[in-house]
């Protein structure tokens, strides 16, 4: 990838990279904690709503005194995205307001940004990423997380030639689980509310993963980013181990589970009545790839790549992602190369907010990973027919009519105020 001799280039020019930080949080910290041992890499700033903490995470990640008296702490992110020290901006913050409003003070200091923040990204993604290429700055996935390296995945198999029939990841996954509370999360990760509250993990944000909605954005943000269709009724979650993605990920006219081929999708590391799935792949990202011609059909069955029964199909994927201990590679592709690991490009799917239960008038939605919506991804230009409310917008909100268990909160059926959210969000919704 050559990311290390032109860091090194820049070093001896005496022109370290220089990150400014949104959100000291586990994301955030998994790359804190890979800064000193990337020479030319420096942190110059770090904002937080919380200073003491995110200088004790820093210290628990092993940083010296020195290099945290080196490094500016501050509460405002928009005031981090003006500094001069600043050249690439991570936001980490997973708040979908604030990461828009981080997004566009970046562009408009002529700065990069890492989009660690997915739920902003799906949430007005397509309108930031064209903002981002007026004012000639990267707008960039985050390597590490799993949607940048699906997208990594797609454009590896188109650049050889092949057609890509199905991309996505692998979870955890039961129908029921759409319906989990914070209040029953933590049975489901083979812990005790008391050991989760020691670790100081977020129940509600863990919950988003397991109810569904983390792999609703993910696939959306893919979707976006790739060109790569939605279902037309959300993700199947189908039981698939790593030997069988070719044969189940594939249309259901060849038999497999698809609508069509070239979809995203989300495969499940339990089968329907809870059995684990043969070499699951619940911690990585897969891409389903179809032979062009006779002639590499034969060549994956000489070079022996699994293949579904008709020998044109086949995949590859990482069993594994690393989250922020990976960031870096964002980081130094936006500031050396000027290229994005992913970045979203049109609005191609959405995520809209699915009541987990009877919900009243009067009542105020949680947001992702609460006690009131989930998030079901759907076709981008559907959820503007039907004026779905977005995910990232259902938190604070309160209800102005009933909605039934499973039924889709619209806009119609909220009091919101116009801000900046909504306003990117009604750019983003012209372009689907």
């Amino acid at each position: 990838m050559n990311l290390m001799a032109l860091l090194a280039a820049r070093r001896e020019a005496g022109a370290p990279v220089r990150v400014g930080l949104i959100g000291a949080g586990k994301f955030g910290s998994m790359f804190l904690a890979q800064v000193p041992t990337i020479v030319g890499l420096d942190v110059s700033a770090i904002a937080d709503l919380d200073i003491e903490k995110a200088k004790a995470a820093c210290r628990t990640v092993g940083w010296s005194e020195e290099r945290l008296e080196a490094t500016a702490f501050g509460e405002d992110g928009l005031a981090l995205c003006d500094r001069d020290d600043v050249e690439v901006v991570i936001e980490a913050t997973g708040n979908p307001r604030a990461g828009i409003a981080h997004a566009l003070a970046a562009f408009e200091a002529g700065k990069h940004i890492v989009m660690v923040n997915v739920e902003a990204d799906v949430l007005a993604g397509p309108a930031l990423g064209r903002r981002a290429r007026q004012a000639g700055v990267v707008y960039s996935m985050a390597y590490g997380d799993q949607p940048a390296l699906t997208c990594e995945m797609v454009d590896w198999a188109r650049a050889c030639g092949f057609r890509v029939v199905a991309a996505g990841k692998g979870t955890k996954y039961l129908p029921w689980f759409h319906e989990v509370t914070p209040d029953d999360v933590w049975v489901h990760y083979g812990l005790t509310s008391e050991q989760a509250a020691a670790a100081g993990m977020n129940a509600q944000m863990f919950n988003s993963f397991l109810d569904g909605t983390k792999s609703a954005i993910e696939m959306a943000a893919i979707a976006n980013a790739t060109g790569l269709a939605v279902p037309s009724d959300g993700l199947q979650f189908p039981p698939c181990g790593v030997d069988d993605l070719a044969h189940v990920l594939r249309s259901r006219e060849e038999g497999g589970v698809l609508e069509a081929n070239g979809m995203v999708e989300v495969v499940s590391s339990l089968e329907r009545d809870v059995r684990p799935v043969f070499r699951d792949l619940r911690w990585g990202v897969y891409v389903v790839l179809e032979a062009p011609n006779d002639y590499a059909a034969a060549c994956f069955r000489q070079y022996g790549l699994r293949t579904d029964a008709s020998g044109r199909y086949a995949a590859m994927y990482k069993p594994y992602h690393l989250i922020g201990l990976e960031l870096s590679i964002s980081v130094l592709n936006a500031a050396l190369r000027g290229e994005a690991t992913g970045a979203t490009r049109i609005f191609q799917g959405d995520v809209a907010a699915i009541a987990k239960r009877d919900l009243k008038a009067g009542e105020i939605l949680d947001g992702e990973g609460g006690y009131t919506v989930w998030g079901k991804l759907v076709p981008a230009a559907r959820s503007v027919d039907l004026g779905a409310l977005p995910i990232g917008l259902a938190h604070g909100v309160k209800l102005s009519t009933d909605i039934p268990a499973g039924g889709m909160v619209t806009f119609a059926d909220v009091s919101l105020a116009d801000n900046l959210a909504v306003m990117m969000r009604r750019e983003t919704e012209a372009m689907a």
